[in-house]
């Protein structure tokens, strides 16, 4: 637990989830003060897990996006910190130790960012543009939020406030086969195109140009060709999902006119 006064929460919102979020608070029960679990409908036994956890696990279904159900999750929350992770995830000791650290001393007007390490198809992922890969994840819970955004959301920081980067890395392992990485990917591109869906324009060529840059940007600039095969497979499934989400928004512009 934190030491003094202070206090820090985990905060999560899941779906489906029964097979990560058990190995997730396990790396975290025995430090934090408060574990916040917002689901959002599961199927399975994501939610029976938690609550082995905490007795704080809500249920919000109506979706509203990404960035709405953070906020939701956020007001759950009563400790003077929250520490953002999804269920995917673990928490290394060297990180439990810096995050400790930053919210026994804390210094006024900060916002703390954390390098997250992929592991994709059993294989940790250190270029490809993945690694680093600095996110925000712990604040004051009174001084800022997560966007509205529907999906590609991201904590709002002041203007006033200084970023810190903390050492040790968060363990993320995304996904194990590619049916689980079209699965998610899938949801992404239709909320992407929902977001952007008449105010944004696009076109076959677009969806091309941006999908070819994407691999140059992975594979050759972010040197994913040091990841080996996974590199080259993570590249060309990269560009695809961008292609599509182009692709999918013109042809909804398209059929908008045939009308």
């Amino acid at each position: 637990m934190s030491e003094g006064n202070t206090t820090v929460a985990v905060a999560l919102i899941v779906k489906n989830e029964a097979h990560n979020i058990d190995l997730c608070l396990q790396s975290v029960c025995n430090w934090v003060d408060e574990i916040v679990v917002l689901d959002a409908g599961s199927s399975d036994n994501t939610t029976e897990i938690a609550k082995q956890y905490t007795d704080k696990v809500y249920v919000a279904s109506d979706w509203r996006g990404f960035g709405k159900q953070r906020q939701r999750a956020q007001s759950y929350v009563e400790s003077d910190f929250v520490f953002w992770l999804d269920a995917d995830e673990r928490v290394t000791p060297e990180l439990k130790k810096n995050i400790l650290g930053v919210i026994n001393d804390h210094q006024p007007n900060c916002v703390y960012y954390i390098n997250r390490l992929s592991n994709a198809f059993g294989k940790e992922i250190k270029h490809s543009g993945w690694h680093p890969d600095w996110i925000c994840r712990l604040y004051k819970t009174s001084e800022t939020h997560y966007s509205d955004s529907l999906v590609h959301e991201h904590v709002v920081v002041p203007n006033t406030h200084k970023k810190i980067y903390l050492n040790g890395v968060l363990l993320h392992n995304t996904f194990n086969y590619l049916y689980e990485y079209t699965a998610k990917t899938n949801q992404y591109i239709k909320l992407w195109s929902d977001q952007r869906e008449g105010k944004k324009s696009s076109s076959v060529s677009k969806a091309l140009g941006h999908a070819l840059f994407r691999f140059i940007k992975m594979y050759f600039l972010k040197k994913g060709f040091l990841d080996g095969r996974h590199g080259f497979i993570l590249a060309l499934l990269s560009a695809n999902v961008v292609f599509t989400r182009y692709a999918d928004l013109w042809l909804r512009d398209y059929v908008k006119k045939q009308r």
